[in-house]
């Protein structure tokens, strides 16, 4: 059993565990690499015990009864769920419920344990989780499947009648049952960093299953959708990127900045944004209806727009992520949004897309250990 072997010579029993868990977690679709530093460990010392260490271990990524755990291990039912339960909201592993029943499972660091970390986001581990996740996200980065990808804003693609369903913010927001609201965790690391954003705190939307966690641990609270669709005419006023996770079905979507979002802040870095996470749709503006007035360009995120030589704006190859917010403010309706031919449709779940996820980075890392 993984929890029986010996510890490594000149590791610690204590040291050991911690090993093991990172490990455990690199088996999962998004991984947890190690890096020359070894922040990656002291993230795990920071947040989980020993105890906690072991438990997790003991976890699927599919989400499980307790009873099926405490059978699998010979562990009390009524101990076992305590302590899983304890764990959940302290956001160390993932609770859901479906009818009566109460399910738990372990998950990835990002998306994951990261993004439910409200009640536990200190400067320290602020700290550590901006040296670590450049390096995290660095492998992913070669994978053909995002684990997040960017939803245009709707008024940019009302004149589509092809556009997706998936692409249809609204529409997918107003088929919702259960939505919650929570204060925007990147911008509350920033906070912590000493980094205030000017943007507002609460902003990121969950729905079904995210919601029912957030609104449990008392991370969010319930709202209905005429509220939800507020948000976004609020996000869209302030230029805010829509990100969800990279699937057909809604399950969280958040309002990004490009000064906080760890996603959209080293994408910006790139010389082309475009070519991490093509996106499904891009701008495209008529020099002929551009009144010059520069609107586009302060209002983009990426710097995908500049001023050509003729005065007009024009976009920059390559660089344009499809969010769609330099549209609705253009007063000369110039900028169009135009579908990217060559993009394929998103996973229908979170699960078919880690899936995916875990089946190219398997892909690749064969590839880059071969001969």
């Amino acid at each position: 059993m993984r929890g029986c072997r010996l510890p490594k010579r000149g590791v610690t029993m204590s040291e050991d565990i911690y090993v093991r868990l990172r490990e455990f977690m690199d088996t999962m679709p998004a991984g947890y690499p190690t890096t020359p530093s070894g922040v990656e460990i002291r993230i795990l010392k920071k947040l989980f015990t020993p105890d906690d260490a072991e438990m997790v271990m003991k976890l699927k990524t599919e989400p499980e009864e307790v009873s099926a755990i405490a059978a699998r291990f010979g562990i009390d039912e009524q101990k076992l769920t305590e302590k899983l339960e304890d764990m959940a909201q302290r956001a160390l592993i993932f609770r859901t419920r479906s009818a009566n029943q109460v399910l738990y499972n372990a998950h990835s660091f990002v998306v994951g344990i990261y993004e439910f970390r409200f009640d536990h986001l200190d400067r320290e581990f602020c700290e550590m989780f901006e040296e670590y996740i450049p390096q995290y996200a660095a492998p992913l980065a070669f994978l053909e499947t995002s684990q997040t990808r960017t939803v245009p804003i709707e008024s940019s693609i009302a004149s589509e009648p092809q556009a997706a369903s998936y692409n249809r913010v609204r529409e997918m927001v107003k088929a919702q049952k259960l939505i919650s609201l929570q204060e925007c965790l990147c911008r509350k690391e920033q906070k912590a960093l000493g980094n205030e954003c000017r943007f507002p705190k609460y902003t990121c939307l969950g729905f079904a299953n995210f919601a029912r966690y957030y609104i449990d641990n008392k991370w969010g609270k319930r709202i209905d959708v005429d509220q939800a669709l507020k948000i976004l005419d609020e996000a869209e006023g302030l230029g805010l990127v829509l990100t969800s996770l990279n699937t057909q079905e809604l399950e969280v979507l958040c309002c990004c900045c490009a000064c906080c979002c760890p996603s959209l802040r080293f994408t910006k870095l790139l010389p082309q944004p475009a070519a991490l996470n093509p996106p499904y749709y891009q701008s495209e503006i008529d020099p002929d209806r551009c009144a010059s007035c520069g609107i586009c360009i302060d209002r983009c995120p990426m710097d995908a727009i500049r001023e050509g030589d003729d005065g007009a704006s024009t976009t920059i190859d390559g660089r344009c992520i499809g969010c769609g917010i330099c549209v609705p403010t253009c007063p000369g309706q110039a900028i169009s949004m135009v579908p990217n031919p060559g993009k394929k449709a998103p996973p229908r779940t979170m699960t078919d897309m880690f899936k995916q996820v875990g089946a190219e980075r398997k892909k690749f890392k064969h590839g880059q250990s071969g001969p």
